[in-house]
């Protein structure tokens, strides 16, 4: 996993995690345009998700490389940035949980939606292995990751009186041969 191409800040198309000594963090983004009009709109955002992950790796206490993170260092990840997210999660004992639009505020607090961190695991699991990543060792298909999203999409579920149901498949109908009449006379 040494092969693993480390992340490069220095990439014109950059969202940075900006932490200061206080723990505030903010998210800033920049982007030329020229770059934003070759690719697409999914390649520049798993480009801005691949840096920000980088940027958190280099941040974190200590400074981790990108060879040595594990499922749990993509958990902690996810975490941190459910104090960004703008998705109100109610708690059990708030009397609005399991109502999809409560008719008045409520102190419960903003979380991360589980289809954001969902898309976002899946961005950074192409681009892990986009940059030399072998897939049996993305940390980002790890089962830990897998349960803490299927834990997530759960608790919102319910939270939120929404449910997450999986889309089925349609199936083309199966082509059935018309069986044509016996021609006149054939008996």
């Amino acid at each position: 996993m040494d092969s693993i191409r480390e992340m490069d800040s220095s990439n014109s198309e950059n969202a940075s995690l900006n932490v200061s000594n206080n723990g505030t963090a903010s998210l800033a983004s920049s982007s030329s345009p020229s770059s934003s009009s070759t690719s697409s709109r999914y390649e520049n955002q798993k480009r801005r998700d691949w840096n920000t992950f980088g940027q958190y790796l280099k941040n974190h206490r200590p400074p981790l490389s990108l060879s040595r993170c594990s499922g749990a260092h993509v958990l902690e990840f996810l975490r941190y940035l459910d104090q960004f997210g703008k998705t109100k999660v109610h708690t059990p004992i708030c009397p609005f949980y399991g109502h999809p639009n409560p008719p008045a505020p409520c102190p419960c607090p903003l979380r991360q939606a589980w289809g954001s961190l969902d898309a976002l695991i899946g961005r950074l699991r192409a681009a892990f292995e986009e940059n030399g990543g072998k897939p049996e060792a993305n940390p980002f298909g790890a089962r830990a990751v897998r349960l803490y999203l299927r834990e997530v999409r759960d608790l919102q579920s319910k939270a939120r009186g929404i449910s997450y149901e999986k889309k089925k498949r349609k199936r083309p109908p199966a082509q059935q041969i018309p069986t044509l009449p016996p021609p006149p006379g054939a008996n």
